[in-house]
């Protein structure tokens, strides 16, 4: 039986080494921003200082004007996973000190991607994310690189 128990907790070990990082779920959202933006890339921890509200600037000086779908949505929770390393609920947590401290807001939320698109492409500092299979006619798309 012990011999046994040793076998499985080996087994187990090996596979955890072996299984490799979690795979990306960028294919399931892509990131927008105004038409005139001139950025055509963003890192994770870039874009997630920006839809934080850490950093409040592009590179270009113009101010950043970040959004987020509502917190039901599935391509929110996407998201969240990848570039934040964080769930929905654990972003809303933040904000929640965020606000109780009064250092800061959380961004507007938006229903859907129609809403989204319709808002960054209003707002030249605008950044914010789409399902990848939406319609984004005004805006344009962001790679996202680690």
């Amino acid at each position: 039986m012990k011999k046994i128990l040793l076998t499985a907790i080996a087994l187990a070990v090996v596979l955890s080494l072996t299984s490799g990082p979690p795979a990306s779920s960028q294919s399931s959202y892509r990131v927008i921003v105004h038409s005139g933006n001139p950025v055509d890339e963003i890192s994770r921890s870039e874009l997630s200082g920006y839809l934080l509200k850490k950093k409040s600037r592009w590179d270009h000086g113009a101010p950043v004007e970040p959004v987020d779908l509502i917190d039901r949505s599935p391509v929110r929770a996407a998201l969240s996973e990848d570039v934040h390393g964080r769930s929905v609920a654990s972003i809303k947590n933040y904000w929640q000190r965020q606000i109780f401290s009064g250092r800061n807001v959380p961004p507007p939320e938006v229903a859907g991607d129609s809403d989204m698109v319709a808002y960054v492409a209003g707002r030249p500092g605008a950044v914010g994310y789409v399902s990848s299979n939406a319609s984004i006619s005004g805006v344009k798309t962001l790679r996202v690189v680690d």
